[in-house]
C-alpha cells in the first residue's frame, strides 16, 4: 500500500498556445518574474514535508543528469516514484499525508548511483548542501525505503509520526498548545512563517523565515532576547531569524524585478509588503500584502505567495509555502461574476437565522484562472483566501477557481475508468462529472467559505452581535458561547478546524447545487441537464466519501486529509442520517468490488433535508464558538463505523493513481526582450526535465 502509484496520468498545464499569448509584453514579464519567485520556494516546501525530502530531490535530479536520462532495464517503477515525488514536492502524498516508497528494488537505485559515478558509501554532500550526516546508502535505505505504520503518516513526533515543521527533540500536542496560547497569542505573533525546534524539555527555538539572519523588527512585533512563558515550568523561548534565508533572498530579487511590470499602484504596493515580509520575517507585512491583494480586483495575471495553508502542520497554525501565478480565463470568469452578483440571494436560502450571517455580503472578486505556476505540495481546484479572519471580516477575500486543474482533475483516464460507479450510471457520470465539479467548486469557494458570521468580542466591552440578547442556538435557547477577544476560528477549534470548515463549505455546495437559478447561471438551461448535474454532483460526493477511506488510519482512527474527512462525513450523512434509507446504499459485488446506489428521486426531498440538518449544525457550532458540542458532533459524523471500515481494503485495492501536473518554465530573451514559455511531454521524463530547467 505504500508503493508509488503506477503509471499515474500526467497532465501538462499548457498555456503557451492559448492564454499566455493574450497577455501584453508587460503582463508576460510580470508573470515571468512572479513564476521565478514561485519556483524559488520549491526547497522550502521540500523541507516542510520531511527531513529527507530535500536530499532525495537532489539525488533524483543528480542521477538523471548522471545517466543522461537513459535508464537501464525495467525503469518504469523507478520513474513512477520520481514523478510522484516531484509532483508532490516530497515523499509524502500531498493528498493524504502518507509516505510512498519506490516499487523498484533498492538494488536498482544503487545501480543507478554507480552508473552516475556516485560513491554510495560517501556523504550526501556529493550532491546537496545539508547539515544531515548521512551517506547516500543511508538516505536511500532509510529516507526513501524505510516505512512503518507510524512514520508512514505526518503528525506529532511524540506519537511516532513525522513532521519537519518540528526539529530537535520530539514535539507534542501539549507543547504546541503551550506555544500557541502563551507565545503566539499572548505576544500577537503570526506563526505561519515559522518552524519550531525543541532544545530541551522546556526550551524552544522558533525559526522565522526571513532573508535577514537577525531580528530587525520592532519589539512590539517580535520580542528580542529570551522569553519566559507563564507556565508552571517557566518554559524559555528564543527566536532565530534566517530560516530559508537563501530562498527568501531569491524570492525578494524576483519580486523586485516583477514590481517594474506591476499593472497598477495597488499591485506595486502589494509587492513592497511581500518583499518586506520575506526580508524581515514580519507577519504583519504579509497581512498588509494580502489586504492589497484582495483590493487588486480581477487582475489579468493573478498571483499569491506566502506561508498560506496550515493543514499539514499537526497543530494547525504554521503555514506551508505556497505560490500561484496564473492567467485569467475571461469566459469562465463571466459565469462566476454572475454568481457573485446573485450571491446575497443564494446566501439568504441557507438554513440559518440571519444572526449567524454578515449583515451585508461584500461581493468578493471571483475569477477563473489558468495555472502557469503553483509551488506547493499539491494544487487545489479552488482557493478562498486570505486566511486571516480579521482581513476577511474587514476587507474581504477572493475566490479563485483554477480552471485547468479543475478540468483535468474531473477527467477520467482512459486506462482508469471511475471506480464504484454502476454500469447504468457510467455514461451520465463521465459526461457531467466535470460540469458538476465546476459548479460544486464555485459554490464551495464563494458561498461556502464566503458565508457566515463569527460571533466575536471585538473589545473589552464591544461585540459584533447583541451579547445581551444573543441569537438562538440549535436547542432554541440563546447561545452562551462566542469568540473572546483575541480568539480566532483556528485557535478555538484547533486541529479540527480545517476539516470542519471544508465540510461546511462542501455541504453548502450540496445544498445549493439543487438551485435551478444557480445552475442556469452556469449554462445548464434545460431541466434534463440540471437534473443530471445535480445527480452527478451527489454521486460524485458519495463516491469521494467512499474513496476517502484510503486516507483513514484504522490503527489510530485518525484522518490524514481534511478534505477527505469532510467528504466521508457527508457520505456517511447520506448513508446513515437520511430519513429515507434508500437514498444511498453501498452494494458489495463479489469479494472485491463495490457499487454505489443513489436514488435520484430522493435527492431533492429527504436527501436535501438531511443535508440541511447537517449544514445547520456545522454552521451554528462554528459561528458561536461552541467547540465542545461542535467537536463532539463532528467527530461522531466523521468516525468510521465497523461496517464501513470493513470496506477499506476493497477501496485501497481499487484506488486509482492521482493525476500529476507538469508546470511550464518561462525565460526572458535578452536580445528580443520577450518571454518564451517552455512546455514538456506528458511523461515522467517531461516532468523531470521541467525541474532540471528551472534549477529550483
Amino acid at each position: 500500500m505504500y508503493e508509488a502509484d503506477h503509471e499515474a496520468p500526467i497532465t501538462m498545464l499548457s498555456l503557451a498556445d492559448t492564454y499566455f499569448p493574450t497577455l501584453t509584453p508587460k503582463e508576460q514579464k510580470y508573470a515571468h518574474f512572479m513564476a521565478n519567485a514561485s519556483h524559488a520556494g520549491t526547497r522550502i516546501v521540500l523541507r516542510q514535508v520531511s527531513q529527507e525530502s530535500e536530499p532525495i530531490y537532489d539525488l533524483l535530479l543528480t542521477l538523471h543528469r548522471g545517466v543522461n536520462g537513459v535508464y537501464p532495464g525495467e525503469s518504469q517503477l523507478y520513474l513512477d516514484y520520481v514523478s510522484q515525488f516531484l509532483a508532490n514536492l516530497g515523499n509524502y502524498k500531498s493528498f493524504g499525508d502518507s509516505k510512498f516508497i519506490p516499487a523498484c528494488s533498492i538494488d536498482y537505485i544503487f545501480e543507478l548511483c554507480k552508473l552516475a559515478g556516485m560513491d554510495i558509501d560517501g556523504s550526501i554532500n556529493q550532491f546537496c548542501k545539508t547539515n544531515y550526516q548521512l551517506t547516500v546508502r543511508e538516505l536511500i535505505k532509510d529516507g526513501m525505503y524505510r516505512v512503518n505504520e507510524d512514520i508512514a503518516l505526518l503528525g506529532f513526533p511524540s506519537e511516532g509520526h513525522v513532521s519537519s515543521y518540528y526539529l530537535g527533540d520530539s514535539i507534542s500536542l501539549d507543547d504546541m498548545k503551550l506555544l500557541k496560547q502563551e507565545l503566539f497569542a499572548k505576544y500577537k505573533i503570526l506563526p505561519e512563517n515559522t518552524r519550531i525546534r525543541k532544545l530541551a524539555s522546556h526550551r524552544f527555538e522558533v525559526l522565522v523565515a526571513s532573508e535577514t539572519l537577525t531580528n530587525k523588527l520592532p519589539v512590539s512585533e517580535y520580542p528580542h532576547g529570551m522569553i519566559t512563558l507563564n507556565d508552571p515550568h517557566q518554559t524559555q523561548v528564543t527566536f532565530k531569524f534566517g530560516d530559508h534565508s537563501q530562498e527568501m533572498e531569491n524570492i525578494c530579487q524576483n519580486l523586485t524585478s516583477a514590481k517594474q511590470y506591476a499593472a497598477n499602484e495597488t499591485q506595486a504596493n502589494m509587492l513592497d509588503h511581500y518583499i518586506a515580509h520575506f526580508k524581515t520575517g514580519s507577519g504583519s507585512e504579509h497581512k498588509e500584502a494580502q489586504k492589497l491583494w484582495v483590493k487588486d480586483i480581477s487582475p489579468i495575471v493573478e498571483t499569491n505567495i506566502g506561508f498560506i495553508e496550515t493543514y499539514r502542520e499537526p497543530s494547525g497554525i504554521i503555514g506551508e509555502f505556497e505560490s500561484l501565478v496564473a492567467v485569467q480565463n475571461k469566459e469562465r470568469t463571466a459565469k462566476f461574476s454572475n454568481m457573485v452578483q446573485n450571491a446575497q440571494e443564494f446566501i439568504a436560502l441557507l438554513p440559518w437565522d440571519r444572526s449567524f450571517e454578515k449583515e451585508k455580503f461584500n461581493p468578493p472578486d471571483f475569477t477563473s484562472i489558468e495555472v502557469l505556476t503553483f509551488t506547493g505540495s499539491g494544487i487545489p481546484a479552488g482557493i478562498n483566501i486570505p486566511n486571516y479572519d480579521d482581513v476577511r471580516l474587514t476587507i474581504g477575500f477572493k475566490n479563485v477557481s483554477l480552471g485547468n486543474i479543475l478540468s483535468a482533475s474531473a477527467k477520467s483516464s482512459s486506462s482508469h475508468p471511475p471506480s464504484f460507479i454502476k454500469k447504468d450510471d457510467l455514461d451520465l457520470f463521465q459526461k457531467y462529472q466535470s460540469d458538476s465539479f465546476e459548479v460544486q467548486v464555485g459554490i464551495h469557494e464563494l458561498l461556502g467559505h464566503g458565508s457566515g458570521k463569527l460571533l466575536l468580542q471585538t473589545g473589552p466591552d464591544e461585540f459584533n452581535f447583541d451579547h445581551t440578547n444573543p441569537p438562538l442556538g440549535l436547542d432554541g435557547e440563546p447561545v452562551t458561547t462566542f469568540y473572546k477577544q483575541g480568539e480566532t476560528w483556528g485557535s478555538v477549534f484547533g486541529s479540527l478546524a480545517g476539516a470542519f470548515e471544508e465540510t461546511r463549505a462542501e455541504v453548502v455546495a450540496m445544498f445549493l447545487i439543487t438551485n435551478r437559478k444557480l445552475l442556469d447561471i452556469f449554462g445548464f438551461k434545460t431541466k434534463e441537464d440540471q437534473d443530471n448535474v445535480i445527480y452527478a454532483g451527489y454521486l460524485q460526493m458519495a463516491r469521494a466519501g467512499l474513496m476517502a477511506l484510503e486516507f483513514w488510519d484504522p490503527k489510530t482512527g485518525k484522518w490524514g486529509q481534511p478534505h477527505m474527512q469532510a467528504r466521508f462525513s457527508i457520505m456517511k450523512t447520506f448513508l446513515m442520517h437520511c430519513s429515507n434509507n434508500k437514498f444511498l446504499t453501498i452494494e458489495k459485488v463479489g469479494e472485491d468490488d463495490l457499487k454505489i446506489n443513489l436514488d435520484r428521486s430522493v435527492i431533492e426531498k429527504e436527501g436535501l433535508d438531511c443535508v440541511r440538518d447537517y449544514l445547520l449544525h456545522l454552521h451554528v457550532y462554528k459561528c458561536s464558538a461552541d467547540v465542545k458540542r461542535g467537536s463532539e458532533f463532528y467527530i461522531d459524523r466523521s468516525t468510521v463505523p465497523q461496517e464501513l471500515a470493513a470496506l477499506r481494503d476493497i477501496v485501497i485495492a481499487k484506488r486509482l493513481p492521482r493525476r500529476q501536473f507538469i508546470q511550464a518554465n518561462t525565460t526572458l530573451n535578452i536580445d528580443t526582450n520577450t518571454i518564451t514559455v517552455h512546455e514538456y511531454p506528458e511523461t515522467p521524463m517531461g516532468l523531470i526535465q521541467s525541474f532540471l530547467e528551472r534549477q529550483a
